[in-house]
């Protein structure tokens, strides 16, 4: 339970009162299956780390995360909890709302599933009071930067990149067995009607063989670095 004490944000309201003015940050994770080796809270815990990193290098301000998001292409697999993408929406925005109003200067979405789409609209309509990261350039320059063999595109599952981050920053919940797990199908054309049980028997798309703590570290590193360059958020709504 300690090991993962930090993924909550334990600030007292003095706490936060010292942090008012601040961007707060918004941890979206999902539960849905990541292979035979990564916990169903994979996503969660990636955007909790992510968020973790930026807060050592940024003045910020971390939420606790939305731990169930819009995993419906996982369902094939027992154990994976979905929400609809209207609830997911409604949901941000009210955090939106109340983080304004408890004196935030922004809310950043630090999602940890490429499976929230619905996130980019929230974002749109929030009219520069909201932001989403990592998006797709800060996550290729992560992969360059950390020197990851494997494409977005190929690596899109419990594969190279989430092990990787989850071996450097949490590797007690890398269970045994990764090295053995890879599996491509890069070509996912119908993967939105189908599912991803269409693509992969096991839930990996990827090669998570290729994982290593030191790839996890200078993707944080990376990804920490990338948070700087965000242009600047507006509370007018």
């Amino acid at each position: 339970m300690d090991a993962h004490r930090h993924l909550l944000p334990m600030d007292t309201s003095a706490d936060a009162e010292r942090r008012r003015g601040r961007t707060a940050l918004l941890p979206v994770g999902s539960f849905e299956q990541h292979g035979p080796h990564l916990p169903s809270a994979t996503d969660t815990v990636i955007a909790c780390t992510v968020a973790r990193e930026i807060a050592a290098a940024h003045p910020v301000q971390v939420l606790p995360p939305l731990t169930i998001s819009c995993s419906h292409e996982h369902e094939d697999w027992p154990g994976t909890v979905s929400i609809s993408a209207s609830t997911l929406l409604a949901v941000v925005r009210d955090v939106a709302d109340s983080a304004l109003r408890a004196g935030a200067a922004g809310l950043v979405l630090v999602n940890g599933h490429g499976g929230n789409y619905a996130l980019g609209n929230a974002v749109q309509e929030a009219r520069g009071a909201m932001a989403l990261f990592p998006g797709p350039a800060e996550w290729a320059e992560a992969r360059r930067a950390a020197g990851l063999a494997t494409s977005a595109d190929a690596d899109m599952h419990a594969g190279e990149l989430e092990t990787s981050i989850l071996l450097h920053a949490h590797p007690e919940l890398v269970g045994p067995g990764y090295a053995e797990a890879d599996h491509d199908a890069e070509e996912r054309p119908h993967l939105l009607t189908l599912g991803l049980g269409a693509y992969t028997a096991s839930g990996v798309v990827g090669r998570p063989s290729l994982a290593s703590a030191s790839k996890g570290a200078a993707v944080l590193s990376s990804l920490a670095r990338s948070f700087g360059a965000l242009p600047p958020l507006s509370a007018r709504r």
